[in-house]
């Protein structure tokens, strides 16, 4: 094999600039998602407890709470993206259109794009030219909106995934507090949430490529602050006889 051919093996492979962005998006999103299902559970759960010690009450609001923020999340999430894939459909059909009706006025349009992008006017025609014969929808859908036909995101995937990472963050709080002995689970889910949510934060801050420590230190303190008000808010009722 040659070291050309190797060179180009390696690219082949190597994942393009778009794809990558879009991994991480949804990794970021997974991420936060799971802080969401950390903080809410937990700050409902340690409110409870607040309250009573007794099990049932606890596993029942935890459930609750699971079943209802992760519904919550995923129909958010899929208006959210399915407003966003309509408005890209609805792009990717019109440019279609425009191809068919007028590809002249097109290849001069996308021959303008390259030109005010830097190119001189005769490498932008030559590179519109190549680009139209290769894909021209491609081509026009990549410079003028920055999308591609084959990345318009589910809704339904994208609730499903939403669903998903805020479940997976909600029950380690309902486990912290239903697993160790009544005398100790408040302590224990306190230091088991902010230990988790000082891991998304980190990971969150990561994926953004940014300083972790400050974006770490507010989330654990933001997660600190909703625990210690609903513990507050709890045991404040049940000392009163209210609950």
């Amino acid at each position: 094999m040659t070291s050309t051919e190797s060179t180009s093996g390696a690219h082949a492979n190597e994942p393009h600039l778009g794809d990558l962005s879009g991994k991480l998006n949804w990794l970021r999103a997974g991420v936060l998602g799971a802080n969401d299902g950390i903080v809410s559970v937990a700050s409902l759960v340690v409110g409870v407890a607040g309250a009573t010690t007794t099990s049932a009450p606890l596993l029942t609001a935890g459930i609750a709470g699971l079943v209802g923020g992760a519904i919550s999340m995923a129909l958010g999430e899929y208006v959210s993206v399915s407003s966003q894939s309509d408005s890209q459909r609805a792009l990717i059909t019109k440019e279609k259109g425009e191809l068919a009706e007028q590809p002249d006025l097109e290849l001069a349009e996308l021959a303008g794009l390259y030109e005010a992008k830097g190119l001189t006017a005769v490498t932008a025609r030559q590179v519109a030219q190549e680009l139209t014969a290769h894909d021209p929808l491609a081509a026009h859908l990549d410079i003028e909106l920055g999308i591609r036909e084959d990345s318009v995101v589910s809704p339904w995937a994208a609730a499903g995934a939403s669903a998903l990472a805020f479940t997976i963050g909600a029950l380690l709080p309902l486990l912290a507090m239903l697993l160790p002995p009544p005398e100790v689970r408040v302590p224990v889910t306190f230091v088991v949430v902010l230990l988790a949510l000082a891991a998304t934060g980190y990971t969150s801050a990561r994926i953004g490529g940014s300083a972790v420590l400050r974006p770490t230190i507010r989330v654990v303190v933001g997660g600190a602050l909703a625990l210690a008000a609903t513990y507050a808010i709890g045991t404040l009722l049940g000392t009163s006889g209210i609950v």
